[in-house]
């Protein structure tokens, strides 16, 4: 972590935790540039030898913060973290997750908790893989849109080139493994491949490497048997504990790797260093099928086994075949190629630029320019941000208060028509500019409190503008007003008669980012709905769709990501929307084509992580002001499929849209089969990403506040 943050572009302090008995770790980290190594022991802030436990961590990490402030702080460890969470660190750390739950058993409640609170302090969290963070996500909503990837490092030791090229020929097959004796790590039932090998008519040799042998408490003998089987001889040469440096000269000099590990181990969240370490050195490994795994050297990798037979068949194939031995070292290379410094720098250097966003010298000047007295140079732009339910606008709130040109506060209101009129007079006489999100009694108070100078900005919804708050907006007070499509910004101004000039479209914003994650197997065959209430949704189009596609292929699959219907009193308590749904679930009931064709997900922050599995996301609404779930299904690599609604043309190139649900199912079921589904959901990610990306809705947001006017947006050609 701190050679890649070094070469990221940061000026990193490395805090030990315990006092420094050997330069092996440390010198070579001192002789960096940009880099301070900072030992608390040796500079006298802890007393005694012991290693600091977290609490004292928390509290000297503190002092030396408050001597010299961090823009951000890296943390390995939950505990550290928790205590962390309440400190004045919080909001600044990179939370660097591995020592979690791994299943859903294991998490009890009081886990849940820390790991929330770990969460709301930290701006960014650091997951070792895929299955981790879809894991948290799932398991911890305040995990959501925080959690990104930090694989595994591997740095070969300086003059270490690798095993050199070639299969094994003309001598005994030379097979390793490293770390620690255990038995769900097999290493029992490894020491007999050599002999087992022997019966096949390869001659095999065994090197292992570790001193650590565990005791098993359900098997008492298993720590004496391990060391007779390390002892023997009988084609086992056991090494012994070595620095990762020699342990790695001994694994280059072989010509197998082992990570063979128990069925139990499967589900492990986190990928194995050892085997990245193997394929760097250019030394294929033999390791379980998992999904990971299949992911990382592909379904057809020859060296994968599940039981020890299929651990000697594969090894007894690289000895009698070497383009076998060729083809596993060339995947397991690439696969290790992306664990390399130089791709953890660049990955750190893609969250510090949305972590930390350059400054604007048109946001400077507008500050300047609105503010009522001379200023200094630098003074940043004062946002303000006034409503009462602000989930549409979090990560842009993020985004602006990441700014290093703007200082930004927020008037929460605690209900559509409820606020702390002292709280929002303050904002009102602070701000340069003020952004109200919806349209609705906020607006209408900050239009009759607004300064001179000072520029308002209202954020207008579906909800508002069939409501009356926009007929008493005093529009004379508002700078601009901010619709999500250009349907909807024509809708406003034909029914407000607002000057035109003034209803400008920022489209809504995609993480796309956040949701660009790999799919899993089937995802083509998976179709996806994220919301179906109220009914104007229509689930039955969706239904529709579904029992076409099932006459042909039953593998066609819809998942429902939402909350119920009844979840939503005010939907519930309305005779025609309980009879729409209640006639939906009966048929979805009774229907042979849709038995067990239909999934009900959780609603929940983990839609990143749900869309994995979806390989087409339906969009089947009477109406919609922007409908974000097809845009975020591209951005994730599933394939939209719309229905016409008004508007839909404006937001979303018309290849995706289509007269009825049977067409819909027709232009589905034709990409699977004609194998266009790649290409399509290329071209859906590739649309996504130059119209409504995060940082390109971020930087029209930025040139609005600047009072830059907002270019419109092309219909139809997202």
């Amino acid at each position: 972590m701190v050679q890649a943050a070094a070469r990221a572009g940061c000026e990193v302090t490395l805090v030990l935790k315990a006092p420094v008995r050997t330069g092996r770790l440390v010198d070579p980290l001192r002789a960096l540039p940009s880099v301070t190594v900072l030992s608390p022991h040796a500079e006298g802030l802890v007393e005694g030898e012991a290693g600091m436990q977290p609490k004292q961590a928390a509290a000297v990490l503190a002092a030396i913060d408050e001597a010299d402030p961090f823009d951000l702080v890296v943390v390995r460890g939950r505990r550290l973290a928790g205590k962390l969470s309440a400190g004045p660190l919080a909001g600044r750390l990179w939370t660097y997750l591995t020592d979690v739950p791994q299943s859903a058993g294991e998490f009890a409640g009081s886990a849940k908790g820390e790991l929330r609170r770990i969460a709301d302090a930290s701006r960014m969290l650091l997951c070792q893989t895929e299955e981790l963070r879809g894991f948290l996500e799932s398991a911890v909503a305040a995990t959501a849109g925080k959690s990104v990837l930090f694989p595994p490092v591997v740095v070969l030791p300086d003059g270490m080139t690798g095993r050199p090229d070639g299969p094994p020929e003309g001598r005994a097959l030379k097979l390793v493994y490293t770390g620690k004796f255990a038995p769900r790590w097999n290493t029992y039932e490894m020491a007999s491949l050599p002999r087992l090998l022997a019966r096949r008519g390869v001659d095999a040799e065994l090197h292992m490497v570790g001193d650590k042998i565990h005791d098993d408490p359900k098997d008492p003998g298993y720590a004496e048997r391990m060391r007779a089987a390390l002892e023997s001889g009988q084609g086992v040469v056991w090494h012994g504990g070595h620095p990762r440096a020699e342990a790695m000269r001994l694994t280059a000099a072989c010509d197998v790797g082992l990570s063979w590990r128990h069925p139990e181990m499967d589900a492990s969240l986190e990928l194995s260093t050892k085997v990245l370490e193997c394929g760097t050195l250019g030394v294929p490994v033999v390791l379980n099928r998992t999904p990971m795994h299949e992911r990382l050297f592909g379904a057809d990798y020859p060296l994968f086994a599940a039981t020890e037979d299929d651990v000697v068949d594969a090894l007894a194939l690289i000895g009698k075949n070497p383009d076998v031995h060729t083809l596993a070292v060339e995947r397991c290379r690439a696969a290790a190629a992306e664990y390399s410094l130089d791709a953890a720098a660049g990955r750190l250097r893609g969250y510090l630029a949305q972590a930390f966003p350059e400054p604007s010298e048109a946001v400077l000047s507008a500050a300047r320019a609105i503010a009522e007295a001379p200023v200094p140079e630098g003074r940043r732009l004062r946002v303000g941000v006034a409503g009462h339910d602000l989930k549409f606008f979090t990560r842009l709130l993020d985004y602006l208060e990441s700014r290093p040109d703007m200082e930004v506060r927020v008037d929460h209101w605690a209900a559509l028509k409820s606020h702390d009129p002292e709280r929002s007079q303050a904002l009102a006489d602070w701000a340069d500019v003020v952004i109200c999100e919806w349209c609705g009694p906020n607006a209408l108070w900050y239009a009759a409190h607004k300064r001179p100078g000072q520029r308002l900005l209202v954020r207008l919804h579906r909800f508002e503008l069939y409501a009356a708050w926009p007929r008493h907006l005093d529009i004379d007070a508002v700078d601009q007003v901010i619709c999500v499509s250009p349907h909807y910004a024509d809708l406003t101004r034909e029914m407000t008669g607002w000057p035109a000039e003034k209803v400008v479209v920022v489209p809504n914003w995609v993480d796309d980012l956040q949701l660009d994650r790999p799919k899993l197997a089937g995802a083509e065959h998976h179709l996806g709905m994220i919301g179906i209430a109220p009914s104007r949704k229509r689930l039955d189009l969706a239904l529709d769709a579904l029992e076409e596609l099932r006459r042909e292929d039953p593998r066609f699959t819809l998942f429902v990501k939402s909350k119920l219907p009844w979840e939503y009193w005010w939907i519930w308590e309305k005779p025609e929307e309980r009879a729409h749904y209640e006639e939906v679930f009966r048929r979805i009931r009774r229907s042979p084509l849709l038995a067990g064709g239909v999934v009900f997900d959780s609603y929940g922050r983990d839609v990143p992580a749900w869309l994995r599995r979806i390989g087409f996301v339906l969009s089947t609404s009477d109406d919609e002001s922007f409908h974000l779930a097809p845009a975020e299904g591209m951005a994730s690599g599933a394939v939209p499929v719309l229905l016409g609604w008004p508007g839909a043309d404006t937001i979303y190139d018309t290849r995706w849209i289509h007269r009825d649900a049977p067409a819909m199912a027709a232009s589905i079921a034709a990409t699977v089969r004609e194998g266009r589904w790649e290409e399509e959901r290329a071209l859906a990610r590739s649309q996504v990403r130059g119209a409504y990306a995060l940082d390109e809705v971020c930087r029209q947001w930025t040139d609005l506040l600047a009072g830059v006017p907002a270019a419109p947006v092309p219909a139809g050609k997202p």
